[in-house]
């Protein structure tokens, strides 16, 4: 038997990882013999709060334990806690200076200990802060050491593996097991059919996030709630949701909002910049949101970000920051980054309705700022990479009702853009919103709001709604004829593109 000090039961949800668990194992046992009685290369598990780390750790020491002659658990969340955890070790391992006064000490006799033995394997968990690490273990390791971290740099002190969201299939299935809808063993196909379904819709709005999943799982078991109506309340009271735990909970018992609203206090403690940096974000579409999109020269991003505009090395300090704690992932051959979509929710629930919308009329102007030409075809490269974009910041101008000209004109080129891809009815919104805003703003008579009534009219006529089109035509043609003349280029394409539709009503009756 062991030794063995692990404080969390065996998670008998657990579901999935099973490519994770291969990957660890092979990386902690390749050149098995030497690595038992060497230096073995500590292996990091990374990524975000709530993705599962500790989970997928616990798991590897219960499936593997009896491999070991010491498995051996320690909470890294600070140095406070390494020693508190080494104490607690050095009791467990009946060393002679457990009891010493000085906890350096001990620290150092449970070093000593690792040094002089092999065939173990200790989990530093929740190891956030990296550099602590490397003073609570020996220079010669004849074991294995499982971190488990938020930061995604681990320098020299470990190898990484980095923990990806749920697929979708695996995180429905999760939930089912944690709602005790199925049993432990049971598979996804084995679920009533509307359960499934549901459970597969739920799995993609909380974005394969296992603690998340765990948090919906224990509401719809303690509340008898049904998959579907959880699902139905999440639509409707997100927030809310995302802040409660189950009180059946011990293992992880903060929700998945106060664990990342924790982490984002440090960030702004630590680098004031990154905390707005992920705050504009937070206004954008969650995958692939390109760097030049921050540092927007011409938009006031207040006195911190803004600073990051010319300064390339801040900026880089500013996502080292939120890598630290998984916040971002950073595509360098992208120039992109990308964050998790509850994050965003969390964030944007915890600014005040004034600093929120602030931000979304940042992201707004942003967008317009560098959304291109939609009418030159070269330029069509960059619009597809801002498209996504502009849509979600397509919902905040319906949102908060801006009625600025750079939200109508954002929406305008946006829509002109899937309207030359033939994305009708995603244009067709945007150009309905673009429209209200000009004529509140300019009025019913502006050329603008011509322009704007021509467009949306063209997207009518395409989809064959003729006789909503006609009207819009008709109002402009009269504005163009009124403001600048019959003779005007614009006035002549609109004439043009009315005589058209005429005709096409004519052969209609």
């Amino acid at each position: 038997m062991p030794i063995w000090y692990v404080p969390y039961r065996r998670n008998p949800f657990f579901t999935g990882q099973e490519d994770m668990l291969t990957r660890l194992r092979t990386a902690l046992t390749v050149n098995k013999t030497a690595a038992l009685t060497q230096q073995a290369t500590p292996q990091a598990i990374s990524g975000l709060g709530g993705i599962g780390k500790t989970q997928i750790a616990l798991e590897y020491a219960y499936r593997y334990g009896h491999e070991y002659q010491a498995v051996l658990w320690a909470q890294a969340d600070s140095r406070e806690a390494l020693v508190l955890s080494y104490s607690k070790l050095a009791s467990l391992l009946h060393l002679a200076e457990k009891d010493a006064t000085d906890k350096s000490v001990v620290v150092e006799a449970v070093k000593q200990w690792l040094a002089t033995h092999n065939h173990w394997l200790l989990i530093l968990d929740n190891a956030d802060e990296i550099a602590l690490v490397d003073d609570f273990l020996p220079e010669v390791a004849p074991g294995h050491v499982l971190l488990t971290t938020r930061a995604q740099a681990h320098g020299t002190l470990a190898h990484g593996l980095a923990v990806n969201e749920m697929e979708p299939a695996e995180g429905a299935l999760l939930l089912l097991r944690r709602a005790k809808v199925l049993a432990g063993e049971a598979t996804l196909e084995q679920a009533p059919g509307a359960d499934r379904t549901a459970a597969l819709e739920l799995a993609k709005e909380l974005g394969g996030l296992p603690l998340a999943l765990d948090q919906a799982g224990a509401y719809i078991e303690e509340t008898g709630c049904g998959i579907e109506g959880y699902r139905q309340r999440y639509q409707r009271q997100q927030t809310a949701l995302l802040k409660r735990r189950g009180k059946l909970v011990t293992d992880h018992p903060e929700p998945v909002a106060t664990t990342w609203l924790l982490s984002f206090t440090k960030v702004e403690e630590l680098n004031r910049a990154a905390a707005d940096l992920l705050r504009l974000c937070a206004f954008m579409h969650p995958d692939t949101i390109p760097e030049e999109l921050l540092v927007a020269e011409v938009v006031d991003l207040g006195p911190d970000l803004g600073a990051l505009a010319e300064d390339p090395v801040a900026m880089d300090d500013a996502l080292e920051t939120l890598s630290r704690y998984s916040f971002v992932r950073r595509n360098a051959a992208a120039q992109a980054l990308s964050m998790h979509r509850l994050v965003q929710t969390v964030l944007r629930d915890a600014m005040g309705e004034e600093q929120a919308r602030q931000w979304a009329e940042r992201a707004v102007k942003i967008l317009k700022h560098h959304f291109p030409d939609p009418q030159d075809l070269a330029m069509w490269a960059r619009c597809e990479r801002y498209i996504l974009h502009a849509q979600v910041c397509a919902g905040w101008i319906a949102h908060w009702h801006m009625t600025f000209d750079e939200a109508a004109s954002l929406l305008n080129e946006a829509a002109f853009y899937l309207y030359d891809h033939a994305q009708y009815q995603q244009a067709e919104p945007l150009y309905e919103r673009a429209l209200a805003i000009w004529e509140e703003a300019l009025g019913p008579k502006h050329p603008d709001t011509a322009t704007s009534l021509n467009n949306l009219a063209l997207l009518y006529d395409a989809q064959g709604k003729y006789d909503e089109a006609e009207p819009l035509y008709e109002r402009a043609l009269a504005i163009f004829e009124e403001v600048l003349g019959r003779n005007h280029p614009n006035t002549v394409v609109v004439r043009k593109n009315y005589a058209t539709l005429l005709q096409e009503l004519q052969r209609g009756k």
